[in-house]
């Protein structure tokens, strides 16, 4: 079964006190990053930073770290891939704006954790990319 399907995420870190906070919404149960599906014709980053700003109104994203990605391994029966970029926000006012084709916001919860709760959190299909981004904050000498 091949890939057909491709969404593009962001980590997005912001730093409370030198500790580095994540970014993790919550729908359907479980917890994950900003991502949604890449438009036809759309390029993934693109894509990754529009569906930040549908889904919590984040716009000034820093991408430190350059436009380096993970992707996870497929999911939905081999189907669907995510594809995450790692940015930082300064700002930790986020939203949760109503979806024009839901009638509601499309998650039903944020938080901003530190690593080892945000970690606790995740799906494990998503554990080996944020374990990754980790890695990039922390080896960034970012981390206090």
């Amino acid at each position: 079964m091949a890939v057909t399907t491709l969404s593009a995420g962001i980590i997005i870190v912001r730093f409370i006190d030198k500790i580095p906070h994540y970014l993790l919404l919550q729908v359907y149960g479980y917890w994950d990053f900003p991502k949604g599906l890449v438009d036809h014709g759309e390029e993934p980053l693109a894509g990754a930073i529009r569906e930040v700003e549908e889904e919590t109104g984040l716009t000034d994203l820093h991408f430190l770290w350059g436009e380096e990605y993970r992707t996870t391994v497929p999911y939905r029966n081999g189907r669907k891939v995510a594809r995450y970029y790692l940015a930082e926000s300064t700002v930790g006012e986020v939203y949760l704006p109503i979806s024009p084709e839901l009638g509601h916001p499309e998650h039903d919860e944020f938080k901003w954790l530190p690593y080892h709760a945000a970690y606790s959190l995740l799906a494990e299909r998503v554990k080996p990319v944020f374990v990754w981004a980790h890695g990039q904050v922390s080896g960034a000498g970012l981390v206090g």
